[in-house]
């Protein structure tokens, strides 16, 4: 018993009671993200929001309709939504609900660096000029606004299928985040350093310009020599091949795929811009 006579026991039953809340709600939001039940949720908030103005506004005829689905509402989810629940009961009964999923963390990375190096060696193998880059911290947002949505799953096949000659997105630079393709057709800024060498052309320019102003991974192939190029905070790694790209990507990406669950413009034409 503490001074004033507040109960220490009951405070601490009283926090691990909400944190406990808390955390079991956090853990529910994580595992519907990216389904359609989180489109019920917020389905569920816009007809909490329509009862409660009906009430203060003496609404009786919407407060009749609202509580209807209010009372039928919870059989309707476990009949629409029977995939999420049988997963998350799952989830419970292996004991993963309560901790955090690393292996699922760790095959994402697995699956991006395995998708973006595929795509370069084949695009390499056949002189498919590209260029890729990888947002990590600083929003990529202005970049993206420049160039078509996306918003695909990430796969060596569609990212290969962007950059082929003569389609109409291959002409710009594809932004990822994550396992995503946010945008296609970018337009990223050019770097002005004179220290790049005068055999390099916009891609590389521009794969030097953004890693000069934002803290993203670039990598470019080369269309004339087939050659792949790696960029991150102005420095220029060239000649890799797909083994060296895949560790400097495993180095530079684990920890934010681990750790968490974030000008001038320029085109090029023919052959002389790599």
């Amino acid at each position: 018993m503490l001074d004033g006579g507040v109960d220490i026991f009951n405070v601490l039953r009283i926090v691990v009671d909400i944190a406990l809340i808390w955390y079991v709600l956090y853990k529910l939001i994580m595992l519907i993200r990216g389904t359609k039940a989180i489109q019920l949720l917020k389905g569920i908030f816009v007809v909490l929001g329509f009862y409660l103005i009906s009430y203060f506004l003496n609404l009786q005829t919407v407060q009749v309709i609202i509580e209807q689905v209010i009372v039928w509402g919870p059989v309707a989810i476990i009949i629409l939504f029977q995939p999420e629940l049988r997963r998350a009961l799952e989830q419970i009964g292996r004991g993963s609900f309560f901790t955090r999923n690393k292996n699922s963390e760790e095959e994402i990375l697995n699956q991006v660096i395995d998708a973006i190096t595929k795509s370069c060696n084949y695009m390499g193998k056949r002189r498919i000029g590209a260029l890729i880059t990888i947002e990590r911290d600083t929003n990529m947002g202005d970049f993206i606004q420049t160039g078509i949505p996306i918003h695909g799953q990430l796969t060596n096949q569609l990212l290969t299928n962007i950059f082929i000659p003569n389609t109409p997105l291959h002409d710009g630079a594809v932004i990822l985040k994550q396992d995503k393709i946010v945008a296609a057709a970018c337009y990223l800024p050019l770097s002005e350093s004179p220290f790049i060498s005068k055999e390099l052309g916009t891609r590389h320019r521009a794969a030097m310009g953004v890693s000069e102003v934002t803290d993203a991974l670039t990598i470019v192939v080369s269309e004339e020599t087939g050659q792949i190029s790696y960029t991150k905070n102005g420095e220029l790694h060239r000649d890799l091949d797909q083994e060296k790209l895949m560790n400097m990507l495993r180095k530079d990406l684990e920890i934010y795929f681990i750790k968490s669950p974030t000008a001038k413009s320029w085109t090029w034409r023919g052959k002389n811009n790599e």
